[in-house]
């Protein structure tokens, strides 16, 4: 018996140790590069995956965007819900050996909240000051109470940063990124490839890969032969139309989870015929969302109800519109269009999973109604400078809140303050819908989502957008590599991963 148990105890621990192994550089193939590795300073997706393996922040995301502390051990909070206190973990260094600290924390944030960065305007709103109170002790301390804070912590553009590493560089910063994570910077060769190292220091201990490579591979087609041929472990964005054939190899994973993406339809509130609300319902009401889940998305997308995500804090689920071309046709008439009308619906091409695909099938949908629109492409950089100038008709763009709180989709894209150049594109505006969202932001808790369910109910009722669909994100994953980890921000990170 003696002898079955030690045998038994040796194939445990054989299997754990063959279950986290050390060493071996993993390959992630992407189809876009990132733009620049300064947490304060960047907004795309590419940038804040390589950002949040190389920089830790006070608190973090889990993979169902729970909060959970990370620099921070813990803190308390003033009565009025103005001033955060927080305990900073001890005895940690920056890759370049300069402490981590409380005064470390207060350069990044007054940084942030002081120069005119990309991200400024995600904490300059609501924070007055961030003071160092004692070596490993910050306070941060509000205009007014902000039930969102959290969140915005747990935000990329709040990694925190070495101020030497700042002070160093400058503006070229974001070419030259120094945290406290567990991958260390060696190299970026723009357009090709971005390559980290494990950082053996790492406080919560040295990670298991010691390299992780991201490379830029443009089209889909080569990233899914990149992973087949085992050039690459992961492979990322992979359209629908490859998954059946990559669920039958038995070397990789598809890995198939809901984002906080919903991709829409906007129309231009201050333009005619979308000034009236009977014809922006009309829109809705023409577009058969189910089958564009299933026809172009392959199922890989749910129908959109909200202007939020169901993952999103704050989320209801208001019933949205269902698919009803008579309706539409009657609210057009009694709008003054019994014959419909003509537009524009402006799209990118493969910024968003099958965004083209999706226009042309809308314009086929709205021309049964009578609306005939002429579908457009744009180049991205053009795109965004269109609906800058406010020439926009109808135009075909996605939203997901990197903060996954429901602040981060109502105040920027519906608030009146808020018309394009800002993100609010549709040039929407209701005094009720301001009032809500600036009472959203100091409220707490269950107030806060009253307020937020009912903006929801009135912009929904309001339609400035045609509301579409949330994205789930496709990729694809060795079978050698364990322990990868998704956010639905968008973010797969391999920083616990191992081979084996």
């Amino acid at each position: 018996m003696r002898r079955i148990w030690i045998y038994g105890l040796l194939a445990v621990l054989s299997a754990v140790g063959w279950a986290q192994q050390y060493g071996g550089t993993v390959v992630i193939a992407w189809g876009t590069d990132a733009v620049r590795l300064d947490p304060a300073d960047m907004t795309d997706n590419p940038s804040e995956t390589v950002l949040r393996h190389i920089m830790d922040g006070l608190v973090e995301f889990d993979e169902n965007v729970n909060i959970h502390p990370c620099l921070a051990k813990s803190w308390e909070v003033s009565e009025d819900g103005k001033i955060y206190t927080f305990y900073l973990r001890e005895g940690i260094k920056f890759h370049d050996g300069t402490p981590f600290n409380a005064e470390a924390v207060a350069f990044n944030f007054n940084r942030i909240i002081t120069q005119n960065l990309r991200r400024t305007a995600l904490f300059k709103p609501y924070i007055e000051s961030v003071v160092a109170k004692d070596e490993y002790v910050v306070e941060f301390k509000l205009f007014a109470p902000f039930g969102a804070f959290f969140n915005h912590l747990a935000h990329g553009a709040a990694l925190i940063q070495s101020p030497k590493a700042v002070e160093t560089w400058g503006t070229e910063v974001g070419k030259h990124p120094v945290g406290t994570g567990p991958f260390k910077f060696v190299e970026w060769v723009p357009g090709d490839h971005i390559t980290l190292e494990a950082n053996l220091e790492y406080w919560k201990g040295r990670p298991y890969l010691d390299r992780i490579i991201f490379q830029v591979v443009p089209e889909a087609s080569t990233r899914v032969f990149r992973i087949e041929s085992g050039e690459a472990q992961v492979a990322t964005r992979i359209p629908p139309t490859e998954v059946p054939r990559l669920q039958a190899n038995p070397n990789v994973e598809v890995l198939v989870r809901q984002t906080l993406r919903v991709i829409y339809i906007g129309m231009n509130n201050q333009k005619p015929p979308f000034t009236d609300v009977r014809v922006r319902q009309a829109v809705n009401y023409a577009i058969d969302k189910e089958l564009l889940c299933q026809s172009i998305l392959g199922g890989y997308a749910d129908p959109a109800d909200s202007p939020l995500a169901p993952l999103t804090w704050g989320y209801y689920s208001t019933g949205g519109y269902p698919y009803d071309p008579e309706k539409a046709k009657q609210l057009l008439a009694e709008a003054g269009y019994p014959n419909g009308f003509e537009t524009t619906l402006y799209t990118p091409k493969g910024r968003y999973l099958m965004d083209y695909e999706t226009a042309l099938a809308v314009q086929a949908m709205l021309a049964e109604v009578g609306i005939r629109a002429r579908v457009q492409v744009m180049e991205w950089a053009a795109y965004l400078s269109m609906l800058e100038r406010r020439e926009q008709e109808m135009f075909l763009l996605g939203w997901a809140p990197s903060t996954a709180d429901g602040d981060w989709v109502l105040r920027p894209l519906f608030h009146s303050a808020n018309w394009s150049p800002r993100d609010n594109n549709s040039l929407y505006a209701n005094p009720e819908v301001d009032a809500l969202i600036e009472q959203g932001m100091r409220a707490m808790g269950q107030a806060r989502y009253e307020l937020y369910k009912k903006a929801q109910e009135i912009i929904v009722r309001d339609a400035p957008w045609a509301f579409l669909y949330v994205l789930k994100d496709i990729n694809v994953i060795s079978k050698k590599l364990h322990n990868v980890q998704y956010l639905p921000i968008e973010i797969l990170l391999v920083k616990n991963a191992w081979l084996g």
